[in-house]
């Protein structure tokens, strides 16, 4: 049996998105879960995760069994799983946490990895952002807000969430993915520069952008974007030492 030594990383698959095949793209990552647990240590999901999900009191949103069945095993074998939410899973409140045996975690931290100091981050509450979208974010976040909205039906509230997911969606194709124009350009880049001015740490990585991004900023300090699991299906893996960055490709797919 191989020694758990690795720490793997992994954003922005949007399992339940109204504009993917649910069944295939909930497999294709269970097949990834598979192929790592005999050498993973940890596990860190930097966010939207989930298209949508909305944790009520009493009742549990459809879906997303297979899913969370694995990560149940891999946390009942012993690894160590990380959930930051992003802007589309942000409503995860006790009872994933409870009943998977996962770390969640609802902001930015820095961890220490194996003697190694990261960053993470999902990614939509650093760097430049519109007014609009920090409004959102405050909306999404206050008590008040999340106890009106507990009380509307849930089949209205997903058929809202995946009109907004696909219409966000088809918005940021026209543009171009996130609007990427380059690393010159990038808010989290512009953000990690000067973050690393007064902190120390030596790696920092997003998600959120779904761009598949590696950047040495500087000797010490060097940041990732984990791209997604809607295009790239990618994500990095760190040994102890050295980080990577790869792409899965199932044996059936290749």
């Amino acid at each position: 049996m191989s020694q758990r030594n690795t720490t793997y990383f992994i954003s922005d698959l949007h399992l339940g998105a109204s504009y993917l095949d649910t069944r295939q793209s909930e497999q294709k990552v269970i097949d990834w879960l598979n192929s790592i647990k005999s050498s993973a240590k940890r596990l860190i999901l930097l966010g939207d995760i989930l298209d949508y999900w909305y944790e009520y009191r009493h009742v549990v949103p459809r879906g997303y069994i297979r899913f969370f069945g694995k990560l149940a095993e891999l946390s009942d074998s012993g690894i160590e799983i990380h959930w930051f939410t992003g802007n589309h899973d942000i409503w995860i409140f006790d009872y994933l946490p409870a009943e998977l045996g996962i770390t969640l975690h609802r902001t930015n931290e820095v961890l220490d990895i194996d003697g190694h100091s990261f960053f993470l981050s999902h990614g939509d509450e650093v760097g430049e952002r519109k007014w609009s979208f920090r409004f959102i974010q405050w909306l999404f976040r206050n008590k008040v807000a999340q106890w009106c909205y507990s009380w509307i039906h849930p089949d209205l509230t997903m058929i809202l969430a995946h009109k907004w997911s696909s219409s966000s969606r088809k918005k940021n194709n026209q543009k171009g993915e996130k609007h990427f124009r380059g690393e010159k350009h990038e808010p989290l880049v512009r953000f990690a520069k000067e973050y690393i001015k007064n902190n120390n740490v030596e790696y920092l990585i997003f998600g959120h952008r779904h761009i598949l991004l590696d950047l040495m900023l500087t000797r010490n300090n060097r940041m990732v974007i984990l791209g997604d699991w809607i295009k790239h299906f990618s994500y990095a893996s760190f040994d102890g030492e050295n980080l990577w960055i790869d792409l899965f490709e199932p044996e059936d797919d290749v």
